[in-house]
């Protein structure tokens, strides 16, 4: 598979909430997730709380792909049903053997903080 084609298949099987598919395109040798609010080595631990944030998600509307050949960024907003609105958000890949090996997550955090533990 193209690194599109993984990382990709990875964004929107989250965003519908199937953890088996998202989780079958991450590396179980070497991983690693890094979020304002979860840093895993876990690679399904770091989807845990995915159903209680869906719960909050009305759309998720990609921006920008860019792809290399081991590597990839995606820019998208997620509209939620919370007091923070849309969430501007970038996600960067770097893939090993056709497989994600690390996720660094980056969006602001701040309008989240109060509302953390009632998503998880």
């Amino acid at each position: 598979m193209s690194t599109r084609e993984v990382v990709r298949g990875y964004h929107d099987a989250r965003y519908r909430g199937d953890v088996a598919a998202a989780v079958a395109r991450v590396s179980a040798e070497s991983f690693s997730f890094r979020s304002p609010f979860v840093t895993s080595a876990d690679p399904a631990g770091h989807l845990a709380g995915l159903e209680g944030f869906l719960r909050v998600v009305a759309e998720v509307e990609l921006i920008s792909e860019l792809y290399g050949e081991s590597e990839a960024t995606l820019v998208y907003d997620v509209h939620t049903a919370t007091p923070a609105g849309v969430q501007r958000t970038a996600e960067h890949f770097r893939l090993r053997d056709g497989k994600i090996c690390t996720i660094m997550l980056i969006f602001d955090a701040a309008p989240w903080q109060p509302m953390a533990a009632a998503i998880r």
